[in-house]
């Protein structure tokens, strides 16, 4: 029985990886596309990686919660509409039944008697540093998905997050003061009593929840990755984890209405259990989303097996050029040097290949960084003194610690002349053509 499982198994495996599908159906093709993409999603949850990272999130959540809404808050007062942002706090609540509305209350007395002129220069300081440690860890967790190893800088951080934790609130309240208020108008009051506009009116009351959960995973897919994210597949990722999020607070909420004999166990301790598993839930199924967005970017990740992807020679040669001849003319055009994230908008290519060519390119002395808010990468010698010929050389230069090995180690007269053959037709076809040479040639006519 277990080896017709097995065999099963592989046999499924196969129709889906090896099974060629560029003549097959519309249908099918999306059929198997998105099977692909459920499997490699999958294959990311069981690998460990993002469970633990949702997990550290609910311990820094914890910790950054309540100075999070106090800033949210304080800025709302400003404007005396902080009560309808309350709402929002207890609809995330929810799925916990009453001991969300108990946790709720507790949350919001603690941040109406947050009395910031008491906190102080220093405790204000640290007030801000825990919010903004929250963001970081978000931040951190999502270029891993992301396979960005660069963060933004500490200035930009701060500007950014700030940006958003104080101009988000307000946009909300005003994006649900205008929902309500055009709702409860009278022209639309008379449109929903002609039916069938009532019904239709009634079903996308049930939606507008729905969509107002993914038009918030979509901007922070957008909006949190050190890297550009398209619009379509941040809108994937966020439309699949806004259901799975509703859905999910929707049986969290039956499951809790049930969980009454934990009380019994855990005593009060179990409505801080049950807000922490609720927690951990909302942030994996958040990761998972983004998760979604980057195969859904970068289909070449959709694979049967884990790990990163390694450019073979070619396509590193080519990436050094795509690069080098990007950066190089904008350089010699007189406009603003690339960074990676505008590179990764222009190439398509994930950033961490490209941050890695770049700082190839960097150690070899043929890019410079320029570093202020952002990164810039420009030439670092005059276009006239870089050949074609030298960038391809630093992309076939072997590595520091690699294993390194001439013709007198194992010495083959027929490989060496193939070689040697290979060495002269390159370098007959470059010739001494400079990078300046290169970017204002005018192309072939063909």
């Amino acid at each position: 029985m277990y080896n017709i499982l097995i065999n099963y198994r592989d046999y499924i495996q196969k129709q889906l990886w090896e099974a060629d599908i560029s003549a097959s159906p519309w249908g099918i093709r999306f059929l198997i596309h998105a099977l692909r993409l459920i499997y490699a999603v999958v294959h990311e949850l069981t690998a460990g990686q993002l469970t633990l990272r949702a997990m550290s999130l609910v311990y820094t959540t914890l910790i950054s919660l309540v100075p999070l809404l106090a800033v949210s808050f304080s800025v709302l007062k400003a404007f005396g509409v902080q009560q309808k942002f309350e709402p929002l706090l207890f609809e995330f609540l929810y799925p916990l039944g009453p001991k969300g509305h108990e946790i709720g209350t507790t949350i919001v007395s603690f941040i109406n008697n947050i009395n910031v002129g008491v906190l102080g220069a220093v405790g204000l300081g640290v007030l801000f540093y825990t919010v903004i440690s929250l963001v970081q860890k978000i931040e951190e967790c999502i270029n891993h998905i992301w396979h960005i190893g660069s963060t933004r800088s500490f200035l930009r951080r701060v500007a950014d997050y700030l940006s958003v934790l104080m101009i988000g609130p307000v946009l909300v309240v005003v994006a649900l003061a205008v929902t309500v208020s055009m709702v409860s108008s009278k022209f639309v009051q008379f449109i929903v009593a002609i039916e069938p506009f009532g019904t239709l009116f009634y079903y996308a009351g049930l939606t507008i929840p729905y969509l107002l959960i993914i038009a918030a995973f979509t901007f922070m897919y957008i909006f949190i990755p050190n890297t550009s994210v398209k619009i379509g597949p941040a809108l994937t990722g966020a439309t699949v984890s806004g259901i799975l999020w509703k859905t999910a607070g929707m049986l969290f909420a039956s499951f809790s209405a049930g969980s009454t004999k934990y009380d019994a166990i855990y005593s009060s301790f179990a409505i801080l259990i049950m807000f922490m598993i609720w927690l951990y839930l909302s942030w994996l199924i958040f990761i998972m989303g983004s998760q979604i967005a980057f195969f859904r970017q970068y289909p070449e990740y959709v694979r049967r097996t884990r790990g990163s992807i390694e450019l073979g020679s070619r396509q590193q040669e080519r990436l050094a050029l795509m690069i080098m001849y990007c950066i190089g003319k904008q350089y010699h055009l007189g406009q603003e040097p690339w960074t990676l994230r505008t590179l990764n908008t222009e190439l398509g290519i994930p950033s961490n290949l490209i941050n890695k060519e770049l700082e190839n390119l960097v150690n070899k002395g043929l890019l410079l960084e320029i570093t202020d808010k952002t990164t810039r990468y420009v030439p670092a010698r005059d276009l006239d003194a870089i050949t074609i010929k030298e960038l391809i050389d630093t992309t076939r230069m072997t590595e520091a610690g690699s294993f390194i090995f001439d013709a007198g180690t194992a010495a083959q007269p027929a490989v060496e002349k193939v070689l040697h053959h290979l060495d002269q037709a390159y370098t007959s076809a470059l010739g001494d053509t400079t990078l300046r040479e290169w970017i204002t040639e005018q192309p072939t006519a063909t």
